[in-house]
């Protein structure tokens, strides 16, 4: 499956990449951003990218390899909230640019078999990026509160249904354990009312709690609060420029104070004056990239 990497022109013109810099892809993915940021800095530069998913790392490789652009790559198998120790350990002291890309691949969704898709009934409810994962969206739903269950869901995945549902996932987990996508999506069904069920809605009706137990399993805001205070030590102290592609509003949120902060402290000049979103004809192309918003900083 082809994974179009969003918002491509409008970074690679946001970074100014030149020949033989260092840039990190703290979100790698198949390296549909990277096979492009490695062609920008050519044979003497450096790309190093970092992804927590065994897979994506793997199939980034072929897809750098394929496109041969002599670039140094490091690919580094992890979450970016370590990137400290990561760049440190990969010998890097210094970035010029970085990317964060913070969209979910079709791939993750439709092929992990993880539970990210709310497609893929028999899928267990893991939603975990990680091979190894501390926590589950199945011991979520299956041993969290009512109380705590509810507050995720709300804060989240700013679900206005958030009570009825966490009501309904207590309830039916007394009979049975939730453990597939089918289970959960069932319980949110009989959760919510008819209207919100209704195909004619933009939204799936389960999207926004999937999104909230996705992000409570990966600590997501977390790592990205954590990613983007260790990536500014490492930007070269002028013109190290970092891009964000955020696709909600509570990851916008922690960009635009984190940037806000910077230019506060005069430490940063932000480059976009209102985020970037993608133009139409990407939308139409790429119906996934229509929530996308890119910013960028430059380190002064």
């Amino acid at each position: 499956m082809k994974h179009d990497p969003v918002l491509l022109q409008e970074v690679l013109t946001g970074l100014n990449l030149q020949a033989g810099e260092t840039v990190l892809d703290a979100t790698l993915n198949r390296a549909g951003h990277a096979v492009e940021l490695a062609k920008q800095v050519g044979k003497t530069g450096t790309v190093v990218g970092i992804d927590a998913d065994k897979n994506a790392i793997a199939e980034a490789k072929i897809n750098l390899e394929k496109a041969n652009t002599g670039a140094k790559i490091i690919l580094l198998n992890s979450n970016f909230r370590n990137l400290a120790e990561l760049l440190e350990q990969a010998g890097i002291n210094k970035l010029d640019a970085a990317l964060f890309d913070l969209g979910l691949s079709s791939q993750q969704l439709e092929e992990s078999g993880r539970g990210f898709s709310f497609q893929k009934l028999d899928e267990k409810l893991l939603m975990s990026f990680s091979e190894n994962p501390e926590l589950t969206a199945s011991e979520v739903v299956n041993h969290w509160r009512e109380e705590t269950l509810s507050d995720v869901i709300y804060a989240y995945g700013e679900e206005r249904f958030a009570k009825r549902i966490a009501r309904e996932i207590v309830a039916q987990r007394q009979n049975k354990k939730i453990e597939t996508v089918a289970d959960l999506l069932e319980i949110i069904r009989n959760a919510v009312p008819a209207w919100y069920r209704s195909k004619a809605r933009k939204l799936h009706f389960a999207t926004k709690t999937f999104q909230a137990l996705r992000i409570v399993v990966n600590d997501e805001l977390g790592a990205l609060k954590a990613g983007l205070d260790a990536v500014w030590q490492k930007l070269d102290e002028k013109n190290g420029r970092l891009a964000v592609i955020s696709f909600h509003s509570l990851e916008a949120k922690i960009v635009k104070d984190f940037y806000k902060a910077k230019a506060e402290e005069n430490s940063g000049e932000i480059l976009t004056k209102h985020a970037v979103k993608p133009a139409r004809a990407e939308t139409l192309q790429n119906p996934r990239s229509r929530s996308a918003q890119l910013r960028i900083i430059k380190k002064i």
